[in-house]
């Protein structure tokens, strides 16, 4: 009874830590966007440099994604017709901003959607190994409606991503590779105020968990849509300072991301309640896999 009452203390706070994230967050982007003009004015300041914009970006739809197919780690899964106008439209929206270097997972579906923003912004790529999507192992390939059925191990693994079966990934093991290399990157002179990373849903969420202060185990909990970008601001003169979640989960609509006029008031785009999610934690934990 204890160990219940535990576990649902447990859930319950990273529930209100992500619900308050999200409104953070929706208030942050606001007074982002309002003050982005003197961003791009002041990009080469000391007071910016101070500073690191992290873009977080999931890759473009495939056709894996509507089929509810587990690609993990296989190659040849690429972006269908609507990932590709997804990837195209994010570009867009991103040209707005000063993005400094582009570091993308080598897997087709992430670099496909690097491309388009790397063309914009006439960035070579570098690509990231470490970034790559969860290792599902023997579920690779397979329909979330085939492992469900299946292999009880996977609905175990959707309850506690913590723990998993031989070969397959778990989520603090992802999380440990994932920030290991972004913080590499970050650590580099030439990676500059606003470097992208493209990778994958598990990989969004593990970095916004880390970021957030969020186990890792919970990570399941946020919605990562295709071709959305997260945004993480950095104070790199003061490493004790908490980051700040600025969007988590963005996806654009014409002029998301221009500097708002006066009369504007609220937000373009509105965050997803962080509590419509929790019902569909399970089956999106499995369609977000790719």
């Amino acid at each position: 009874m204890d160990s219940q009452r535990r576990t649902s203390q447990n859930i319950f706070s990273a529930m209100v830590l992500i619900s308050w994230t999200y409104l953070r967050a929706q208030w942050r982007f606001f007074r982002w966007r309002r003050t982005l003009l003197n961003y791009l004015k002041a990009v080469e300041s000391k007071q910016v440099r101070m500073k690191q914009t992290l873009l977080i970006v999931r890759h473009g739809q495939t056709t894996w994604n509507v089929e509810h197919r587990l690609p993990g780690q296989l190659p040849g899964v690429a972006l269908n017709d609507t990932g590709r106008e997804q990837a195209e439209r994010l570009a867009e929206a991103l040209k707005v901003l000063p993005v400094s270097s582009i570091i993308s997972s080598p897997l087709e579906r992430a670099l496909n959607t690097a491309e388009y923003i790397a063309r914009i912004h006439s960035l070579e790529i570098y690509k990231e190994p470490a970034l790559m999507d969860t290792n599902v192992g023997r579920w690779a390939g397979q329909t979330i409606e085939e492992v469900s059925k299946n292999d009880p191990d996977w609905k175990e693994y959707v309850k506690n991503p913590t723990i998993a079966p031989e070969g397959i990934e778990t989520f603090p093991q992802v999380e440990q590779r994932v920030i290991a290399a972004v913080e590499q990157w970050l650590a580099r002179d030439d990676i500059g105020a606003y470097p992208t990373f493209v990778a994958h849903a598990d990989v969004v969420k593990l970095l916004l968990a880390h970021y957030m202060g969020l186990d890792a185990s919970r990570a399941g909990t946020l919605h990562i849509d295709n071709a959305s970008v997260s945004l993480v601001e950095l104070d790199t003169e003061h490493k004790d300072q908490q980051p700040h979640i600025v969007a988590v989960g963005w996806t654009p609509k014409p002029g998301w991301l221009k500097v708002p006029t006066s009369e504007e008031k609220k937000p373009v785009q509105e965050q997803k309640s962080a509590d419509a999610q929790q019902g569909q934690e399970a089956q999106e934990a499995g369609e977000q896999k790719s």
